[in-house]
């Protein structure tokens, strides 16, 4: 029996009389479980564009509909929730939080979600250089100070506060001045600062699973590309196909290392699921920095997932399916992941100079998603293709080019 079938079966016997409900916020998470899982798999979330058309196919998809877009708390506090739901269904969350834990022990529901404290810990800016603790090594030259104790000493460096998200609170200091701002600001904050590292993005999707550490996919983490965002250190895509043209053997050996050790500390830690390491390859030296941990199913696992089925490289599972099974606590029966080399997406954000797109048609080479998104910096337009889209780290390849008639 092919692992893809063993591994159906078990979820099945594991759920029984129950069925698994994704709630999010937006579908577009969520939707990797649909079509191998369609027996045991719900999904509650908001109306959209997308969600309206998939319905049509996937009648297991719930929609509320609302004044607003509704959070994932939200969503779960709704009455419309409350009656689809029962004690016998299991409940997975793309972002857990301690309210939504609070809720599902006050509904009696399965969060089978990671602790959301652990979570933090994990991933959050200040607590996350204490966890590593032995692995702090392997990060650029690191270290927390109050916003009142920072110096200018001539030299940019990578200023963080303690939460945020795909870039947002992540900022390059090159002056006294931009310096003092934030000193006035937040005196008394506690900062994250590290040695400014020049060099490309690569990250991954890997999963803690009982005893065991399953190493993902490496991709290019597309970052502050215009005109794609104003920010630039907001992520905006990857690229799968770009770590197989760029990165040598060593590196590729190096990176798995990384994320090998930092998933066992996870696995002492209690945590299960998937998670995800971000890396810079300094361009000088092509030394490997571990900069982040994100303590979650990362946001590029559902099109990972999709490729995998479609042209994956070899058997086994899917990143997404992978989570789940650690998730449900299935028996972990060295189920492989599934080897990808190519695929990319890349998300136009809400810029100065881009507020709003025009729906554009599905064509042979890229599948577009559109978002009801309408604050700075959030999700426009997903854009999604089989094939790599980046020349260098700054540039997209002639098939990327084709995707800037659609975001101008």
């Amino acid at each position: 029996m092919d692992s893809a079938t063993d591994y159906k079966k078990a979820v099945e016997k594991t759920t029984k009389s129950g069925r698994i409900f994704y709630v999010c916020r937006d579908l577009e998470r969520a939707t990797a479980g649909l079509d191998f899982l369609s027996k045991k798999y719900r999904i509650i979330t908001n109306h959209s564009p997308l969600a309206k058309d998939l319905q049509k196919i996937h009648p297991q998809i719930k929609i509320i509909t609302d004044k607003k877009i509704l959070g994932t708390l939200e969503l779960l506090q709704h009455p419309q929730t409350k009656k689809i739901i029962t004690k016998k269904d299991f409940i997975v969350v793309f972002k857990n939080t301690p309210q939504i834990e609070k809720w599902c022990q006050e509904k009696k529901w399965k969060l089978l979600n990671p602790n959301a404290g652990l979570a933090a810990k994990i991933e959050e800016k200040i607590s996350q250089v204490e966890f590593l603790g032995s692995l702090k090594k392997y990060l650029p030259n690191t270290k927390i100070v109050l916003g009142k104790d920072l110096k200018w000493k001539g030299k940019k460096f990578i200023l963080q506060y303690n939460r945020a998200h795909t870039g947002s609170g992540t900022f390059l200091i090159s002056s006294a001045k931009q310096l003092d701002e934030i000193k006035k600001l937040f005196p008394n904050r506690e900062i994250r600062v590290s040695d400014y590292i020049t060099g490309s993005f690569f990250t991954n999707n890997n999963c803690v699973w009982g005893n065991k550490v399953l190493i993902g996919n490496v991709n290019f983490q597309i970052t502050g590309l215009s005109p794609f965002t104003d920010n630039p250190f907001a992520t905006i895509g990857n690229d799968w196909s770009y770590p197989h043209t760029t990165l040598n053997k060593d590196q590729l050996k190096q990176y798995r290392k990384l994320a090998l050790l930092v998933g066992k500390k996870m696995l002492k830690s209690g945590w299960r699921g998937l998670y995800g390491i971000d890396t810079v390859l300094e361009k000088k030296t092509g030394k490997l920095y571990l900069i982040e941990i994100n303590a979650r199913q990362p946001a590029s696992t559902t099109f990972e997932s999709q490729l995998q089925r479609f042209i994956g490289l070899s058997e086994g599972l899917t990143t997404f399916e992978a989570h789940l099974g650690a998730l449900l606590k299935l028996k972990n029966k060295n189920y492989p992941l599934i080897k990808i080399n190519s695929g990319a997406q890349i998300i136009q954000r809400i810029t100065k100079e881009i507020k709003k797109i025009k729906t554009p048609t599905n064509n042979r080479d890229f599948r577009f998603i559109k978002y009801l998104n309408t604050e700075p910096g959030a999700d426009l337009l997903r854009i999604q293709s089989l094939k790599g889209i980046m020349k260098n780290p700054r540039s997209l390849n002639k098939f990327g080019k084709q995707i800037l008639k659609y975001v101008q």
